[in-house]
């Protein structure tokens, strides 16, 4: 990751009554978040117009961000690198905009990746070579799991949440970590290209794609041999993060080292398009009809909006400092 500019806990503490006044409108459903990270504020945009409708505190250095299936709450690791002392998950309200007390994870230090399955959040732990799991309350952490690999980065866990994915930027691996008929979790670490980083699942379950972020690489993982089918050269200076479109068809890599977005054609597992979009593209997230995707693009304090029919940047979505992580929050 690039290098992050944080905000002591007391300054940003003290931007508390500062961003209790930008609650400009209603929260919006759905609606776009996006993590101002070196503000350590939450945006909430609202899709409709690319306007930003409220800002909540996010807590120091926040990094990643996921919402409940319910749309309601907003959950956010404090990450603070690799020899991290941050042991918090923010928390928002997100219809009331407001900061809810952060959950203290305890022992566990440098949450980063995070996702939610089976009504439960998942998160990494990077200082502890871990992944953890808060309780249907989404106050207290109820498991833990080492992975034994140095910088588990990022998470995303299966809907029936019987098998978990994690990248693990420093050993070069993949972790794929399943769930037996007795509930005894098993662990393979496949070897993938130099720092892996960003990665996801293609909606069939059946590859995982890493965005290698040292070596301009994507490795196609097979979920069922748990081995490396393929590796794709996609010349990236830095990649950050690696997402499908809903419908499987294309790939898009953030490379943070340059301006641009590499998107792929999963088919044919080849570079489709290279689209520039701003300075130093961080995270993704494509809309869950497939229409749009949008990229934070953290050196021009600004969101990419990424027409996915056309393949062109159709707009732009102005914000704080240091965009970073994005999620999408629709009420049910």
């Amino acid at each position: 990751m690039p290098k992050t500019t944080w905000i002591p806990v007391a300054v940003w503490l003290g931007l508390s009554p500062l961003v209790m006044t930008l609650a400009l409108a209603q929260t919006p459903s759905p609606a776009l978040l996006v993590l101002e990270k070196s503000d350590s504020v939450l945006a909430i945009v609202d899709p409709a117009t690319l306007k930003i409708v409220g800002r909540v505190a996010a807590g120091p250095d926040p990094h990643e961000v996921v919402a409940s299936p319910d749309g309601k709450f907003a959950y956010i690791t404090n990450y603070g690198g690799g020899r991290s002392a941050f042991h918090t998950i923010s928390v928002v309200d997100l219809s009331a905009q407001k900061a809810l007390p952060a959950v203290d994870l305890g022992v566990l230090r440098g949450a980063h990746g995070i996702d939610f399955a089976d009504g439960k959040v998942y998160f990494t732990a990077e200082v502890n070579k871990a992944i953890g799991r808060l309780d249907a309350s989404g106050r207290q952490v109820e498991w833990v799991l080492g992975t034994g690999q140095n910088a588990t980065h990022m998470v995303i866990v299966s809907k029936d949440a019987r098998r978990i994915f994690t990248s693990n930027i420093a050993s070069d691996t993949v972790t794929v970590i399943e769930s037996d008929a007795s509930g005894n979790w098993n662990e393979t670490q496949v070897h993938v290209g130099k720092g892996p980083e960003g990665f996801d699942v293609s909606p069939d379950g059946k590859e995982v794609w890493a965005a290698n972020s040292q070596d301009g690489s994507v490795s196609v993982i097979e979920v069922a041999s748990k081995k490396v089918a393929q590796t794709i050269d996609v010349s990236t200076k830095h990649s950050n993060r690696l997402k499908f479109s809903p419908d499987g068809k294309l790939v898009l890599v953030s490379d943070a080292g340059a301006s641009d977005v590499i998107v792929l054609d999963a088919a044919a597992r080849s570079v489709k398009k290279k689209l520039t979009v701003g300075r130093g593209p961080e995270g993704i997230l494509i809309a869950p009809d497939g229409s749009h995707a949008y990229v934070a693009t953290a050196q021009d304090n600004s969101v990419a909006v990424v027409d996915l029919k056309s393949l062109e940047v159709s707009g732009h979505i102005d914000t704080g400092n240091g965009p970073d992580g994005l999620a999408w929050a629709q009420r049910k």
